[in-house]
């Protein structure tokens, strides 16, 4: 839904609400057992405005993950947050962005602060055509921290550059402690060579992410990517690599490290919309607790025991959407077939101890219901972002 209230200032307006109840069935999961769950996931309100002839934008977004999933929702190999084998409830206020921009000649540039996405790696999976989140979100994305961000453009470039306080949220009503922003940076540069690509690189550097007294491990992070999707949404293709090594700041040596692989895409032919995904992630394994689901928080990231490397295919079907006025639904399944070893031999903690297998299926059913037009992308601000939508 938009607005436009004249010329003169050419105010723009745009609202979406978004909800996914699903049925996931996992074989195994958690505890190495077999799992069905019913969840209501991604309950998003976003809004985007932009005012005073497009020199001031605002991004918002609500989320109620934390009151429809609280105990997570069931995505094996998944991790981050205190939560294993579920992807975690984002925050409430996932998001609120302000903008302001300008030129001076064939340059533009922004400057944008709030609680947000650092400038560092791929789009919010939210944003994407798969329902379940891809493990490597904590490895490709930095989002939910205070942030002051500033972005220059220059024809097919943008430089980006931000700093932040490190830590992660620690609940879905949790906010960072203050004290802490400006200890972490990130910078991103990217390159449109042609309507509908572009690549970029990014780094970064985070305090402490785990350990909100800043006394845990710190991060150094890249990550690399190609992108193509055509105006109408139709096609699309994000292929990426991303590799985050965790360091004791106190000895200045590497501890752990993890790498992840990417390949995902769409393809709109007929009635169905056809999307995939290929990966490959490692993810750190630390002690659970009594429910096997969960991970202690603050982690003990001094000692980790063991690393898996996981590889999904995952395949989607969705069917046209069910359109009435401005509330559409998008039925879809999604089938994932996922496998997992240790990386190290001498790991102790391995998929067979874990769950007696190292092989796993995944079955996702639902409906996407949205009221309003999809937002395109998320995770970028002012003239970094490709395209306002």
């Amino acid at each position: 839904m938009s607005a436009m209230d004249g010329d003169s200032t050419r105010s723009t307006v745009h609202v979406m609400a978004q909800a996914i109840p699903l049925v996931t069935r996992a074989a195994p999961s958690a505890g190495g057992t077999d799992q069905t769950q019913f969840a209501v996931t991604q309950l998003v309100v976003m809004a985007r405005a932009s005012f005073l002839r497009n020199h001031a934008q605002l991004s918002a977004a609500l989320n109620g993950e934390g009151l429809t999933m609280k105990e997570g929702e069931l995505n094996t190999g998944a991790f981050g947050e205190g939560f294993v084998d579920r992807r975690h409830p984002h925050t409430y206020l996932h998001e609120l962005m302000l903008t302001a921009r300008g030129s001076a000649g064939p340059l533009s540039y922004s400057a944008t602060a709030g609680r947000g996405f650092a400038s560092f790696g791929t789009d919010d999976p939210m944003m994407r055509p798969l329902v379940k989140y891809p493990i490597n979100h904590h490895l490709s994305q930095i989002l939910e921290r205070p942030a002051l961000i500033g972005a220059l453009r220059l024809g097919p470039a943008i430089l980006e550059g931000s700093t932040f306080g490190g830590d992660e949220p620690s609940s879905p009503s949790s906010f960072q402690r203050m004290d802490r922003f400006g200890d972490s940076w990130a910078a991103r540069a990217t390159l449109l060579p042609v309507a509908g690509a572009e690549f970029q690189a990014s780094y970064a550097r985070v305090a402490s992410p785990e350990e909100s007294g800043g006394h845990g491990l710190d991060q150094r992070k890249q990550s690399i990517s190609a992108r193509a999707a055509t105006s109408d949404g139709g096609r699309y293709v994000l292929a990426e690599w991303a590799r985050t090594l965790e360091r004791d700041h106190d000895r200045d040596v590497n501890v752990f490290g993890y790498e992840s692989a990417l390949v995902e895409g769409s393809l709109r032919g007929g009635p169905l919309t056809v999307a995939f995904r290929l990966e490959q992630t490692d993810r750190p394994e630390e002690e659970r607790l009594a429910d096997p689901s969960r991970t202690p928080r603050p982690a003990s990231d001094l000692h980790i025991n063991g690393i898996t490397r996981w590889r999904v295919a995952t395949l989607q079907i969705a069917a046209p959407s069910v359109t009435r006025g401005a509330f559409s639904g998008f039925p879809f399944v999604e089938l994932a077939r996922l496998s997992a070893a240790a990386r190290d031999s001498r790991s102790f903690f391995t998929p067979q101890r874990l769950y007696g297998t190292s092989d796993f299926w995944m079955v996702t059913a639902g409906f996407r219901l949205r009221l309003g037009d999809a937002h395109s992308r998320m995770g970028r601000y002012g003239v970094a972002l490709p395209t306002l939508h």
